[in-house]
């Protein structure tokens, strides 16, 4: 099947507000909406399909892996207070790619490593194992043109001093870690529920799918 197409003058931006805008995609007269962070000239439905495969994300999501003397290896999360939920909900460290990221030869470790030690403290090592799990998943492809890369950090620490939720930038609000085992992580699947029997984002769910997945331990 023929794929619908739009041009420029036919994506009509409505809203403006800085790091996000609404759009309204006129496919043949009807109209779609589309959240994006994008300027006009790049959003992701105006981009032909060799430039569509080499979109890059918007931002990146962080799978972080704690190995401490004596204990098993556990997934670290937190509770973040997420503004259009009006709750702190489960979730892993992550957060947008900056400008001056694109410049780096591994721009996706470069911003997985900043937000990792900005939402939890830590700073991930020569020693220690990072690497891209994805280059970039649609956050809602009904919804906004976001993406998100997923980047697994695997990280060897003496003791867990070292954590901290000062680094949090701007509006950011956290309220306390969570170390799941791998039990804890299948309970949290399971059970589709937080510890404080909250719901939770979908990149909570794949981090922690990945983490029982037992790949990380292939990479």
């Amino acid at each position: 099947m023929k794929k619908p197409e739009i041009t420029d003058s036919e994506a009509e931006l409505l809203l403006d507000r800085g790091f996000l805008k609404l759009y309204d995609l006129h496919y043949k007269g009807i109209d779609y909406y589309a959240a994006s962070r994008h300027e006009k000239e790049d959003l992701v439905a105006l981009k032909k399909e060799e430039d569509f495969r080499k979109s890059r994300p918007d931002a990146v999501t962080c799978v972080v892996i704690v190995k401490t003397p004596g204990e098993e290896e556990r997934l670290l999360l937190a509770r973040e207070f997420r503004y259009p939920l009006g709750q702190f909900v489960l979730s892993p460290p992550a957060g947008l790619i900056d400008p001056e990221d694109e410049g780096e030869k591994d721009a996706l470790l470069t911003a997985a490593s900043r937000e990792i030690f900005e939402e939890t403290g830590i700073r991930v090592k020569d020693t220690d194992r990072i690497f891209v799990v994805n280059p970039g998943l649609f956050s809602s492809a009904g919804l906004t043109d976001e993406s998100n890369a997923f980047v697994c950090a695997c990280v060897e620490l003496p003791d867990l001093t070292c954590l901290s939720q000062a680094g949090g930038v701007g509006s950011e609000l956290f309220d306390g870690f969570r170390l799941l085992t791998r039990q804890k992580a299948r309970e949290l699947i399971t059970k589709g529920r937080d510890d404080a029997d909250f719901c939770y984002p979908l990149q909570t769910w794949a981090a922690a799918l990945y983490f029982l997945s037992g790949l990380w331990q292939e990479s």
